[in-house]
């Protein structure tokens, strides 16, 4: 489904000065997998997440998803492919504070270039019900708890009905029962064949994954 060969990532910071990020990466990750990326402050997950989830391009090395190279495709395609393959979680909830509840989770169908074959709003409303916060539908943000915008967040990441969901630090903002009930929430939906790959430096939060991928300092361990 989804495989890096050889990825590294540099920023060159000064003339002379270049900062490696991720040195020779190699990953694979399968259908309906659950994992985690963990590892420090500074070890590198962050990057690695945003490559893994298209946001951003690799120094060296070949990212491949469903058997495409997406080095070979344009920016348009890029984007397409970002749109509809993953889903993204966030610590920060990253929820727009002017838009309701139903006008957030509904966001990522407004960037789609492609006709969906189901009604998104109607997919909208079943996610809503589903993690409990149809009441909310149209609540602004701000009037949310943690745990209501983290679900609101993860509808938002479903909405387009993706291949992978990628979920940077899910519980970092949230206290320790609510944080618990949404791990529970993601192994439900990896159940039902959604790839999941949490990102965390937390060893309670990856010990609920089946495969863990440790990363230190750039490098893989």
């Amino acid at each position: 489904m989804l495989l890096l060969q050889n990825v590294s990532k540099e920023y060159h910071l000064d003339e002379d000065i270049v900062f490696k990020a991720l040195q020779n990466i190699n990953i694979e990750i399968e259908e309906g997998e659950f994992a985690s990326i963990m590892g420090p402050s500074g070890s590198g997950k962050s990057t690695l997440m945003h490559l893994i989830g298209l946001l951003d391009k690799p120094s060296r090395g070949k990212i491949v998803i469903e058997g495409k190279d997406v080095s070979l495709l344009n920016d348009d395609q890029l984007s397409t492919l970002r749109n509809e393959f993953v889903g993204f979680i966030f610590q920060q909830f990253n929820l727009v504070n002017k838009l309701n509840v139903m006008e957030n989770i509904l966001l990522p169908f407004v960037y789609a270039r492609k006709k969906l074959d189901y009604n998104p709003e109607k997919h909208a409303v079943y996610l809503m019900e589903r993690f409990g916060i149809i009441n909310k539908k149209n609540t602004y943000p701000n009037k949310l708890s943690g745990g209501q915008q983290q679900r609101v967040a993860i509808a938002r990441a479903l909405i387009m009905k993706p291949r992978l969901v990628l979920a940077d630090e899910p519980t970092g903002n949230l206290d320790s029962k609510t944080g618990q009930e949404i791990l529970n929430l993601l192994k439900e939906l990896n159940k039902e064949k959604i790839t999941i790959v949490i990102v965390t430096h937390d060893k309670n939060v990856a010990a609920i994954t089946r495969k863990q991928i440790k990363i230190y300092d750039g490098k893989l361990v």
